[in-house]
């Protein structure tokens, strides 16, 4: 048995600054956080051919921290030649092992597999720029500093009386990365790729006067350090979300059992989109012995429609920037060697194509370039650049104006809008909506029924103000959605416990 494939990945992680500030009470505590510069090396070694059902293995070197910059790793010729070597036997002989666990199950089933296990590519040649981290470590110290404890200030306290007594935990934190990939492998490709990403966020949490836990939080998310939000940007958003969890502390709880219209901003849409739909259409391999196509909500729904007619979906890694500002999730090549291809996922409203690295599945038989991975992990389907587009968009200000209208006809006391989600899109910002187009924020509510069906036949309308969401890690993606108006959602109260309030109030300052 011979090696027909061999993959091998370096990986330099250069940097990676963490900056975490806590205030409470009077007293500041700042930890910083250096993480030293981590090579890892990953070797994917397959046995058979593509027809018979390719198979592999990744061996990881491991995490081996080191002091020296990235150009003198490189000129270490010889102890990159040990280590690649023997991660190439390990991977080799759990690829070995995993041919024969694999040829040995397959017996048990009649039917064979409904696709191969791997696929041809041609050879790519590619180096790209080292990318190095490029940020202002002790400006963005301060940054954090100040946010984390803006709360316990005078003039916020004179703006949001009672604030500083009533927020329980305020955190801060800045993040960069800089990742320069090495691919060789025996299809004659040679690459040399990488990203680099910036984050950095404040988050604040209370309690309401009920005992309901609280929070509020904000961040800026970019792939080159000056595009993140400014010192006066970053204070104005961490003071609205001051501004909200003192209001929140007094908001009314949702009570009644609610289904009927929701508008949803441009930031709850995105997390809709990329909890509910995304996924979905990063082609995963079948179990064996199954007919399915893929994994997912979306296994069976090829050239059927999963989104309204009046949307369509595109995934593009080659767009490399929007509305001026550089986007996480673009590349040329993606982490198998193969060049990154726009994908028109779906168009007007029916699925045309599922995202897929070099692992097949049915009707899908080639990698359009989405085989990505994270550090130390293998590759597997990921959306790069996703953008959801409205055949035609509706201005924001008659987004509005509809959902009061949708209240008036519907005769209802009121609608929902919500701006803002967290976790199992549970609302963190929701208003009611009246008739006369006033807004009451809410609190304790979750959403029922927000599912592959409502977002296939329940939104009427999509707005003309694209949000751009970002996500760093663990490998970065880039979403952008538009506001978007849901006929039928809905919304009832949460079964969230209410701690006891504290014994003793905070001491006085």
């Amino acid at each position: 048995m011979t090696i027909t494939f061999v993959s091998v990945v370096v990986a330099l992680v250069v940097g990676g600054i963490e900056a975490l500030g806590l205030i409470a009470e009077l007293s500041l505590n700042l930890l910083i956080h250096h993480i030293h510069e981590i090579l890892r090396s990953d070797v994917l070694g397959f046995l058979g051919d593509y027809l018979d059902r390719f198979l592999g293995g990744l061996a990881i070197l491991g995490i081996r921290e080191i002091a020296v910059l990235p150009h003198q790793v490189e000129d270490d010729v010889a102890a990159l030649r040990y280590a690649l070597w023997f991660a190439t036997d390990e991977a080799y002989n759990a690829a070995l092992r995993a041919y024969s666990e694999k040829q040995a199950a397959l017996k048990r089933f009649q039917t064979p597999p409904t696709s191969d296990d791997f696929t041809p590519a041609k050879a790519v040649v590619r180096v790209e720029p080292l990318r190095k981290l490029d940020i202002d470590e002790a400006e963005w110290k301060r940054r954090i500093v100040d946010v984390s404890g803006m709360y316990a200030t005078k003039e916020v306290s004179e703006k949001i009386p009672g604030i500083a007594d009533e927020v329980e935990y305020s955190s801060g934190a800045v993040r960069g990365m800089a990742v320069n990939r090495y691919l060789v492998n025996s299809d004659g490709t040679m690459l040399r790729t990488g990203y680099t990403g910036y984050a950095a966020n404040v988050s604040v949490n209370a309690q309401a006067i009920d005992g309901m836990q609280i929070a509020r939080s904000n961040g800026t998310v970019a792939a080159v350090a000056k595009e993140m939000e400014s010192a006066e940007a970053f204070r104005g958003q961490t003071m609205e979300d001051l501004r909200t969890l003192h209001a929140l502390r007094t908001a009314p709880i949702v009570d009644e059992e609610y289904h009927g219209p929701v508008l949803f901003s441009g930031d709850a849409a995105a997390d809709i989109v990329n909890r509910l739909f995304v996924p979905n259409v990063e082609a995963d391999k079948p179990e064996m012995g199954t007919n399915a196509r893929t994994q997912g909500a979306y296994t069976s729904s090829y050239r059927s429609r999963v989104l309204p007619e009046l949307l369509s979906a595109v995934d593009d890694p080659g767009m490399t920037e929007f509305a001026g500002r550089h986007l996480l999730g673009s590349y040329a090549v993606d982490d198998e060697g193969v060049p990154a291809e726009r994908v028109d996922v779906v168009l007007n409203g029916l699925l045309q194509h599922y995202l897929i690295g070099r692992s097949p599945v049915k009707d899908v038989p080639e990698s359009n370039g989405h085989g990505r991975a994270a550090i130390g992990q293998g590759a597997q389907s990921k959306s790069g650049v996703m953008v959801l587009k409205p055949k035609q968009a509706t201005p924001h200000a008659a987004m509005e104006t509809k959902l009061v209208a949708m209240a008036k006809d519907q005769k209802r006391d009121f609608v929902f809008a919500a701006e803002t989600l967290a976790g199992e899109l549970t609302p963190r910002l929701l208003y009611r909506v009246y008739p006369d187009g006033r807004r009451e924020l809410v609190r304790g509510a979750v959403f029922d029924e927000l599912d592959q069906r409502s977002l296939r036949s329940e939104i009427l309308a999509a707005g003309d103000d694209p949000y751009v969401q970002q996500v760093l890690t663990p490998i970065p993606q880039a979403t952008i959605v538009p506001s978007l108006l849901f006929g039928d959602i809905g919304v009832k109260r949460a079964t969230q416990t209410q701690e006891k309030l504290p014994y003793y109030p905070p001491p006085s300052r």
